[in-house]
This record gives C-alpha cells, sequence and structure tokens, in this order.
C-alpha cells in the first residue's frame, strides 16, 4: 500500500529522545521499493540510528546518486537536508556541500552501480582525501532498475536469475577504502539490524572519513538460488571473518626522552609498557 501517506498525528506516548523528537520525526514518506527490499532494512536502521544518538533531523545533509539505493533517502529523515545527484557523482556534490557549510553532519547513500562502476573515482577520491562524512553503499550485486544485470561487486561464479554466470572479479570496496585511507570501515547485512545500528552510529559519530558496504539483498532480481547476495546464502555465511570488532585507541607513545632513561606507559588492560631509548 506504498500509495497511502503516513498520517501526521503520533501518538502521545511514543518515546522521546534527549532532544525532544520520537522515532516517527526520523522517518520519510512510506517507501515505493520492492516489499522485502533490504534498502528498506538499511533505512530503519539509519533512522534508529539517528534517534538514539539525538540527532536533530534538520543538522543532517543526504547526498545519494541514481538507483534504486539512491531513492532510500527519501524514505528516512524528512526534515532533514537533501540532493539527488546525477549517477555516480554524488561525492563530489557532498564534498562541496561540506566545504561550504561544515556544520551539518553529511551522509552519503549510494549503491554498488552507483560507486563501484561509473562513481569508482568519486568514491576512491573521497576515501583518499578523507572528506567528513559517512558513507554508506547498498550492496546488491546487480542493476535493479535495469532488470538485473550484474554490477561489479557481483562476486565470480554468481548465477544471475536468467542463469547467466559473472566470470570478472568483483570490486572490493571495503578494500579500496582501507587502501586509500578511510579512517572508518565496516561491512554489515541489512537482515542484522542488532550489528547494522551500532555501526551506523559509529559512522555518524567518527566525524571523519567513514564508509559502511552493507549487502542488501534485491528480492526481485538478486534472491534466487546461486546468488551471494540473496538473504539465503548470506545467513549461511554470516560469520566473522575476525574476533576483532573495535580496537581501542591506545595512550600515546612519545620519543621525548633522554638516551638510557626507561619510561612506562600504561595498557587499558592495565599492564605497563617499559621501554628503553638505545644510545646512537
Amino acid at each position: 500500500m506504498t500509495y497511502l501517506a503516513k498520517p501526521r498525528l503520533h501518538h502521545p506516548t511514543l518515546t522521546q529522545n534527549k532532544v525532544g523528537y520520537t522515532r516517527r520525526d526520523y522517518e520519510g514518506p512510506v517507501s515505493t521499493l520492492c516489499a522485502g527490499c533490504g534498502h528498506d532494512s538499511i533505512s530503519a536502521a539509519i533512522i534508529q540510528a539517528c534517534w538514539e544518538l539525538d540527532i536533530e533531523p534538520h543538522r543532517v545533509a543526504k547526498m545519494s546518486g541514481i538507483g534504486c539505493s539512491s531513492k532510500a533517502p527519501t524514505y528516512f529523515l524528512g526534515a532533514s537536508h537533501g540532493f539527488n545527484t546525477v549517477h555516480g557523482r554524488m561525492p563530489s556534490v557532498l564534498t562541496g556541500a561540506n566545504l561550504a557549510n561544515r556544520e551539518l553532519m553529511y551522509l552519503g547513500v549510494s549503491g554498488d552501480g552507483d560507486s563501484a562502476s561509473i562513481g569508482l573515482g568519486q568514491f576512491a577520491n573521497a576515501m583518499r582525501r578523507g572528506v567528513n562524512m559517512a558513507y554508506i553503499v547498498m550492496n546488491n550485486g546487480v542493476y535493479g532498475l535495469t532488470k538485473g544485470q550484474f554490477s561489479p561487486t557481483a562476486d565470480r561464479g554468481s548465477k544471475s536469475k536468467k542463469g547467466a554466470i559473472n566470470t570478472d572479479s568483483p570490486v572490493d570496496l571495503v578494500g579500496i577504502a582501507l587502501q586509500l585511507g578511510a579512517t572508518y570501515v565496516a561491512r554489515s547485512f541489512s537482515g542484522d539490524k542488532a550489528q547494522l545500528v551500532p555501526l551506523i552510529k559509529g559512522a555518524l559519530a567518527h566525524g571523519g572519513a567513514a564508509f559502511i558496504d552493507v549487502i542488501s539483498p534485491c528480492v526481485t532480481f538478486n534472491n534466487h538460488g546461486g546468488s551471494t547476495k540473496s538473504y539465503e546464502y548470506i545467513r549461511q555465511h554470516d560469520e566473522a571473518v575476525s574476533v576483532i570488532d573495535f580496537v581501542a585507541p591506545g595512550c600515546e607513545i612519545t620519543t621525548s626522552y633522554a638516551p638510557g632513561e626507561v619510561v612506562e606507559v600504561a595498557q587499558h588492560d592495565g599492564s605497563v609498557l617499559r621501554m628503553r631509548k638505545l644510545h646512537t
């Protein structure tokens, strides 16, 4: 029933955050994406993250490009600033807006075709420059608006809905972001809200180039057997590649001490690191 407008009135008992907003205040119009689309789950996670962080909606500028993912910003933070750019050019517009007004929080939303194909150079340079933003890619491995062709992030050997096998190597946006100096990088799954909401909160509060690649199944063109970005496949392979989720920053280690002097540095776990500068 996507043609129905949401009621403007809120129930008086809805919980408010510290700045006086309910969760409903962070929503937008009813989504017109396909029922079950992973992008709607990401939108819901963004809404939850902003509400929990007590962010005032009008302090956010949301930018997007072209594609199903770039429609998603319509459905969250309806009272925020927004701009829908041309295909692959969201990072440039966001960078310019950031230079013009540094008082806003910048949220860039893109897709795997938008960022890993025509916009790959834009994505790479935004990471390289360390633009202050939260950059979220809704990654479904296909071009949903043009009937499900493989996107650059489709895994080699994966099968399309029509039965074609992808023979190309995928573009790994997470690896590129790490290599080019992004200071907050994560990968998540749209069906795992318990993991995704804290990651988005961390990206919004990071204060630097923060990037999250979210696997977001396309229920119309990429949710079948043989797809490596379907709900079934991701849930079967949703396993940690590292036991480390977050590494807390340690105490600063300086070298301003004389040769032969021993310096002790307390660590977070209660241990003490002893260092002695050698004579040169």
